[in-house]
């Protein structure tokens, strides 16, 4: 996500606060909030995935994705 669209989210915030936002306002704030939101979990996913734990008996493995099944 770019500065420009994390700016509008805040210009948007601020305006909420202060006048309230137009049906059309809350709408695209609603859409870039859902992509801020995509962007984040999509970064923290890539960091988790490139963690490898080191056991200590040496051997190592990469964090996995969590079996939600359990």
């Amino acid at each position: 996500m770019d500065q420009e669209k994390i700016a509008r989210i805040n210009a948007l915030a601020h305006k909420a606060k202060a006048e309230g936002l137009t049906p059309e306002e809350l709408q695209e704030r609603d859409i870039l909030r859902k992509e801020y939101i995509a962007a984040v979990r999509a970064s923290l996913t890539g960091q988790l995935e490139s963690i490898t734990i080191v056991e200590p008996d040496g051997t190592h493995h990469k964090v996995g994705k969590k079996n939600h099944s359990e």
